[in-house]
């Protein structure tokens, strides 16, 4: 069944005038709830509901390493003229990694690499987008990402907190064409958590501006009866919660012990691996991580001294913790980047952008340990065996999920899209 939508609204004004109302009635920066909007949806396809991986991951912890991580300093290693600064080493599969993962390496059982992923896009924020909606960016319309799809058809994830958060960075395309209350919650910071969460006014002076809000609003909601609006209401209803939860908890990394801090890593990336460590905990469904940095152009040997230890570090702190803790087996944890680097090292000493071919890293959620799927070539310069597009990967999380990853959903403008844009499922990284 198709709806039509009606709304005539202008959805960036609409939303910049309930924010404004937010922040001045309730003194904090609106915080993106978890009410689901069904929109019209129509199978064009039989969508399976089992399969190998099909609905093992109840979690995803999305690591988006910003820039273009070279996939010859990383998860694909060469000998000879490409080698990177480091020579490749060997692991605790029967593979090997970049000389900078030794963390990494000893966690090596726990993940699966994708060495054949391609792109066509070498722009940094066209394959940013790519990579986290499967759909390349255009003026008119914006695209979810995998959280999103995934409140749309299971709903929210959690009776309080958001289903979606985004931190690190403000998040670059989130809800898309569903609700703004799909839309990820962003922690800039993770050592200062979830800002503004607090009331600055009393609990009867809250009271008050709630009910006058709330009678001011009266009209504006009788007129203008949309799944939107709907949608903001619902919202503050949300944010009043989470103001007063225990919940908020999930926020706070002074709770952590201090020696796992440190086994993390004292800096941004570390502390938002940790952090999203403890949001999968409380059961928020979805989390990305920003990690930066990864612009190598110049000083390669250097640069992957610095972001590449990082990475290192929190990477496997945080395989090892979910592990320990019993909370791999239903996280899917996924690493990317927008595209890989290219073989040759350039006049500066770093590498140049290369989508042709690069690697993404899957763990947990089903997935099988100690695997390779795919090849790039000796040189690392094109896909060998099995090429992946961004499609492919994106329509395998969403299967991992258990989300019908071939089922159309219409957009509010009556225009038809699947999680993934009709990506193939790779069946062969799940056991």
């Amino acid at each position: 069944m198709v709806m039509n939508f009606q709304n005539k609204l202008d959805s960036i004004t609409r939303r910049a005038f309930c924010e404004s109302w937010a922040k001045t009635a309730l003194g904090v920066t609106v915080l993106h709830g978890t009410t689901r909007n069904v929109l019209a949806a129509e199978s064009a396809l039989a969508t399976p509901t089992s399969g190998p991986g099909f609905g093992k991951a109840k979690n995803v912890i999305f690591l988006q390493m910003v820039g273009g991580m070279s996939h010859i300093d990383t998860l694909d290693p060469k000998d000879g003229p490409t080698q990177g600064p480091k020579a490749p080493i060997k692991t605790k599969a029967d593979f090997q990694l970049g000389g900078t993962m030794e963390n990494l390496a000893k966690q090596a059982d726990k993940i699966s690499i994708i060495r054949s992923m391609t792109s066509k896009t070498g722009v940094h924020a066209s394959g940013q987008y790519l990579i986290r909606s499967g759909y390349e960016q255009r003026g008119t319309i914006k695209h979810p990402n995998i959280g999103a799809w995934a409140q749309h058809f299971k709903g929210p994830s959690h009776k309080t907190l958001p289903s979606n958060v985004c931190v690190n960075r403000q998040p670059q395309n989130g809800n898309g064409f569903f609700p703004s209350s799909f839309a990820p919650l962003p922690i800039l910071d993770p050592d200062v958590g979830l800002q503004y969460s607090k009331s600055e006014a009393s609990a009867d002076v809250l009271d008050k501006r709630l009910a006058m809000l709330n009678k001011l609003d009266a009209g504006f909601r009788e007129r203008f009866k949309t799944a939107s609006v709907q949608s903001y209401t619902q919202f503050y209803d949300k944010t009043v919660s989470i103001m007063s939860s225990t919940d908020l908890e999930a926020f706070q990394l002074g709770e952590e012990p201090d020696a796992l801090r440190d086994k993390y890593g004292r800096n941004k990336l570390g502390q938002g691996f940790l952090l999203a460590r403890r949001l999968v905990e409380k059961g928020i469904r979805y989390i990305e991580v920003a990690g930066g940095g990864w612009d190598m152009h110049n000083n390669i040997e250097e640069a992957m001294e610095e972001k590449g230890a990082e990475l290192d570090v929190a990477l496997a702190a945080l395989l090892e913790d979910l592990s320990e803790r019993g909370l791999l087996e239903t996280t899917l944890v996924v690493l990317c980047s927008e595209f890989g680097r290219g073989p040759k090292i350039n006049g500066n000493g770093g590498r140049d952008h290369h989508p042709k071919v690069f690697s993404t890293l899957l763990a947990g959620g089903g997935v099988k340990g100690g695997f390779i799927y795919g090849s790039s070539d000796k040189e690392g310069m094109a896909v060998a065996d099995k090429q992946v597009i961004v499609q492919d990967f994106l329509s395998t999380i969403g299967w991992s999920l258990g989300l019908p990853v071939d089922e159309v959903v219409m957009s509010p403008s009556n225009r038809p899209f699947t999680v993934g844009d009709k990506g193939v499922v790779i069946p062969e990284v799940f056991a």
